[in-house]
């Protein structure tokens, strides 16, 4: 039983816990049903860029509709306070539409930094960033470095 369901305050430990489970159920078992005890339903997303889906679930299902295959690994968790802090690597095969980019069956490896506040046991804000130049340039989206005209 955890802190919370215990009635008391979440500890850095915990708060570590509650995030790698997130990876774990919801983005590597797929579970997008599984949100709602991750997130809390006032979330605010500080990263979605403009004209992506603003919801988690709506958000995520792009992620993984367009990567069915993804795999969340997370590298290295810090917490100070409310705050945890993942350093993720996630790889999976492009299979299907990601906005305007049509599936090209590469595979990709992306770095991630995310950053979650947690209150009460639910993620209640994110900021993240993602090595998405390097994502684009695996699926031949925009030309390595040395061969841009």
């Amino acid at each position: 039983m955890d802190a919370q369901k215990r009635g008391y305050p979440m500890t850095t430990d915990d708060n570590k816990a509650l995030v790698q489970r997130f990876y774990d159920e919801v983005i590597n078992q797929k579970n997008l049903a599984a949100l709602d005890q991750f997130v809390s339903p006032n979330a605010v997303n500080h990263t979605v860029p403009a004209g992506l889906p603003q919801g988690p679930s709506q958000f995520l299902g792009l992620h993984l509709n367009a990567f069915p295959d993804a795999k969340a690994t997370v590298e290295d968790l810090l917490a100070d306070g409310d705050k945890v802090i993942a350093r993720v690597s996630f790889r999976g095969t492009h299979q299907g539409a990601f906005g305007s980019i049509h599936p090209r069956g590469k595979p990709i490896t992306v770095m991630a930094i995310n950053i979650f506040r947690i209150t009460n046991g639910k993620m209640v804000e994110h900021w993240g960033l993602a090595d998405r130049l390097n994502a684009l340039q695996q699926l031949g989206v925009v030309p390595p470095p040395g061969q841009l005209s």
